[in-house]
């Protein structure tokens, strides 16, 4: 069974707001956004220009959805 603990958190609260990323977005895959969204800046935020830093992030993203599905559905399971 996968890991359902969250995993460590990368980068600092200091980092991410000097990089100015949104309270909403400070997860546990913040610290792929802030080279993509410097990525983004640089290069006038032309969709083929960051691809593999936008397909680290989603990527990471997407797992960490993964995790708290499976962690409700244990949660769910204990239950019954």
């Amino acid at each position: 069974m996968p890991d359902l603990q969250p995993p460590k958190m990368v980068a600092s609260q200091a980092d991410l707001q000097n990089a100015k990323i949104d309270i909403g977005y400070r997860d546990f895959c913040a610290h792929l956004l802030i080279p993509l969204n410097a990525c983004r800046r640089k290069n006038f935020y032309l969709p083929w220009r960051c691809e593999h830093e936008r397909h680290a992030y989603e990527k990471c993203e997407y797992r960490e959805y993964q995790r708290r599905v499976l962690k409700k559905a244990a949660e769910k399971a204990e239950k019954q």
